[in-house]
């Protein structure tokens, strides 16, 4: 019983209250493949592009080889079910920046608190263990509590580049945010 619960059990990088961030398996391929299609999700990350299983699958391979980002899914921790994913992209460890991205897949887990758990939980992986200095997103116009989350959690608004999404027969804005490592660690470490 012990050797088959040890070989269910996934891995968990990154541990919160509610949520836990685990890295991708191959085996996560299909669940990967199935939260791209997500009308509501393809809609607030701006998705305009479509995927094969095969494309996922080596894209997954591809994430765990490259230092230059780290890919993680989100799971709740009542019951390990993977709502979505988090990952930092772009890491640049000359000018140590990167740039934070995060899905959640369904309606029924937004709005609930796991997303800011998530972003905060890689914030402090990307300020504390990787040693960035600077963290940007970009979010789009439309995705209003997105934006109210990030400013929430401490993102400054840096600019808008104008009509820089085209989707849904539209062009949309896109709004850049900010982290800056004293930023953080003033709001969230504190001084001894």
């Amino acid at each position: 019983m012990g050797e088959n619960m040890m070989k269910n059990k996934q891995a968990r990088m990154l541990t919160g209250e509610q949520v836990y961030l685990r890295p991708l398996n191959a085996e996560d391929a299909e669940l990967y493949y199935q939260g791209l299609y997500v009308e509501e999700t393809r809609c607030l990350t701006g998705t305009q592009k479509h995927h094969t299983k095969e494309q996922i699958e080596r894209y997954i391979i591809g994430k765990t080889e490259d230092a230059s980002s780290v890919l993680l899914l989100v799971a709740l921790k009542e019951n390990d079910e993977v709502i979505g994913d988090v990952a930092i992209q772009d890491i640049d460890g000359i000018n140590r920046t990167g740039s934070i991205r995060i899905a959640i897949n369904q309606a029924e887990h937004q709005g609930q608190g796991y997303g800011q758990e998530a972003l905060l939980l890689m914030l402090e992986y990307g300020f504390g263990i990787r040693n960035l200095n600077r963290i940007e997103l970009e979010v789009f116009a439309y995705n209003k509590r997105a934006a109210h989350v990030y400013e929430k959690i401490g993102f400054v608004k840096e600019g808008v580049r104008r009509h820089a999404l085209f989707y849904n027969h539209q062009y949309h804005d896109i709004i850049l945010m900010s982290m800056l490592d004293h930023e953080y660690r003033e709001r969230y470490v504190g001084t001894d």
